[in-house]
């Protein structure tokens, strides 16, 4: 009875992951097409971003902070 219930919770887990995974997936891929970035590569970003205008880099670098930067990276003050 244990090891069904571990397997259901197992297997939920994994499917949260990966809505997850697709939702981030998703979320990159219109960012991509919005700012017209061809080339699908962390090389091909950056070369968009040297040519982008600083209103068009702060306006994506606020999207995709606002997107992906939810609690990260938080740090606790010391009591």
């Amino acid at each position: 009875m244990k090891k069904g219930i571990l397997a259901i919770a197992g297997v939920a887990v994994v499917a949260l992951i990966a809505r997850k995974a697709q939702q981030r997936k998703a979320f990159v891929k219109q960012i991509f097409d919005e700012y017209d970035v061809r080339e699908r590569t962390p090389f091909g970003f950056a070369d968009r971003i040297r040519s982008m205008s600083d209103d068009d880099y702060a306006e994506m670098k606020a999207k995709v902070k606002s997107h992906f930067g939810r609690g990260c990276c938080k740090t606790k003050a010391a009591v």
